[in-house]
């Protein structure tokens, strides 16, 4: 069990990314409440540059999406419900001009879908492990966007699923001590 030395919320503290998914579908107004959380994170002016791109487990997007994945990753994702890539647009839709924060904003907006499936008793597992190049090729990426991450979303799965190497890793993880990741005044 997680514990907090400064009591933060447990939506917070309890969120992790288990791998283990039933394969079950999920409702699309349940879906769309994920993107809609999403949607609420912060943005550098509002700009809001974030763009999730779905595929559901029963669409013809599926198989486009999964073959994008490494083996490893295709080994767990089979039973999500959903595969979701996470954009962002490069340049302000005010000004066109460069925007220094859309992939912050954007890790702002996903933190908020995972939070917002958490809450909800479903998993979100974001990934790197796919075809970023082919990933922009099958969905049509425009230029002035960049794709960030996979996401898998599902209803929580049995650890017994998973592939044996899995197994043993599908627990919440600690994190790294407040002082190795705060700093006071300058990096020492």
């Amino acid at each position: 069990m997680r514990t907090s030395n400064y009591g933060i919320k447990d939506i917070i503290l309890n969120r992790w990314s288990p791998r283990a998914m039933s394969g079950e579908n999920i409702p699309d107004d349940e879906m769309m409440a994920l993107f809609e959380a999403a949607g609420w994170a912060p943005s550098s002016y509002n700009g809001q540059p974030w763009r999730f791109v779905y595929a559901k487990r029963d669409s013809g997007s599926w198989n486009g999406f999964f073959s994008l994945m490494s083996e490893f990753n295709q080994s767990w994702t089979k039973n999500a419900a959903v595969l979701v890539i996470v954009v962002s647009k490069k340049t302000f839709d005010r000004n066109s001009k460069p925007s220094r924060t859309h992939a912050f904003d954007s890790g702002a907006a996903w933190e908020n879908l995972a939070l917002e499936a958490s809450g909800r008793g479903l998993v979100a597992h974001a990934m790197e492990g796919f075809d970023y190049e082919r990933a922009a090729k099958i969905i049509n990426l425009p230029s002035e966007h960049e794709i960030h991450c996979m996401v898998a979303v599902g209803k929580p799965g049995k650890k017994d699923d998973l592939p044996e190497k899995l197994r043993e890793k599908e627990e919440m993880s600690g994190r790294r001590p407040l002082e190795e990741i705060v700093i006071e005044g300058k990096f020492r």
